[in-house]
């Protein structure tokens, strides 16, 4: 398991509300789409990383994290596992504290860099599942 219940709720409670959410656009259909959301509803501020570029839940999008003008806490990836190790070492760049890769989203490598890099990080799971499971304050 990469990330266990700590961490878990570490990044979800602890390291910042500013989430990067690459991969996000205004459809619909899609998982980042109900996510972020969820997030939102959560307090988290969610920033859009598409290539688009799409405002999505009110919120400006960016076509990558390095064109955020503004300090990221976590990155939440939801892209194919063999993309998604590139997106974690920008990550790592753009100085976030913690990576998240969505369920289904796997990269050993990436993992063990990201962590090497001090970052927090999970693997195949999903905040907006996790979230609602935390003790409310």
């Amino acid at each position: 398991m990469y990330g266990d219940e700590a961490t878990v709720r570490k990044i979800l409670t602890e390291l910042g509300d500013t989430w990067a959410v690459v991969g996000l656009s205004s459809n619909s259909r899609r998982a980042a789409y109900g996510v972020a959301e969820v997030l939102q509803r959560f307090g988290k501020r969610v920033v859009p990383v598409h290539p688009k570029a799409e405002t999505v839940h009110g919120e400006q999008g960016y076509a990558s994290l390095a064109d955020i003008p503004f300090e990221v806490d976590v990155v939440d990836v939801f892209v194919n596992s063999d993309l998604a190790g590139a997106v974690a070492d920008e990550a790592v760049a753009k100085g976030a504290k913690a990576v998240w890769f969505q369920l289904g989203v796997v990269d050993e490598s990436a993992y063990a860099r990201t962590r090497a890099a001090g970052l927090e990080m999970v693997m195949d799971r999903c905040p907006a599942i996790e979230i609602p499971r935390l003790p409310r304050p």
